[in-house]
C-alpha cells in the first residue's frame, strides 16, 4: 500500500485528503505544519517507512511548503520522495518559484478530490519509471 503524508495546516482540507486517500487505498501520515512534515518524513509511517509521496500545503505556520521541499531536496534520504504542492498561488511567478525549490506537481485550491487523486497517481507512475 502506497503512502501519502499530507502537511496542511486546516484541520478541514487534511480530513477531506485523508479520507479521499483512504477511499482510494492509500494509507495517510498527517501534520499540521512544515516542521512537524519534515519530522513525519523521518519517522515515516507505522512501519517506519518514508511516505511514497508528500502531498504538502505552500503557505503554512513553521515552515511553508516551499521550506519543506527545499529541505527535503537537500537531504539525500528524502532528496526522491515526490511532492505535489497544494496552492493557492497559482501565478506564473509562484509555480516557477515552486518547481524551482523542487515540486514535481502543482494543484491549485480549490481542487477537485478527483484530479487530487488523478495527479497523484501520475506523479507516483513518473516517479517509478525514475527508480
Amino acid at each position: 500500500m502506497k503512502s501519502v503524508l499530507v502537511v496542511d495546516d486546516d484541520p478541514d482540507i487534511r480530513e477531506l485528503i485523508t479520507w479521499k486517500l483512504g477511499q482510494a487505498g492509500y494509507s495517510t501520515i498527517v501534520a499540521a505544519d512544515g516542521e512537524a512534515g519534515l519530522a513525519a518524513v523521518t519517522a515515516g509511517d507505522s512501519e517506519g517507512r518514508a511516505p511514497d509521496l508528500i502531498l504538502v500545503d505552500w503557505m503554512m505556520p513553521k515552515l511553508s511548503g516551499i521550506d519543506v521541499c527545499r529541505a527535503l531536496r537537500q537531504n539525500p534520504a528524502t532528496a526522491r520522495i515526490p511532492v505535489i504542492l497544494l496552492t493557492a498561488n497559482a501565478q506564473e511567478a509562484d509555480v516557477e518559484l515552486g518547481f524551482a525549490a523542487g515540486v514535481d506537481d502543482y494543484i491549485a485550491k480549490p481542487f477537485s478530490p478527483r484530479e487530487m487523486l488523478s495527479r497523484i497517481e501520475a506523479v507516483l507512475t513518473r516517479s517509478e519509471a525514475r527508480t
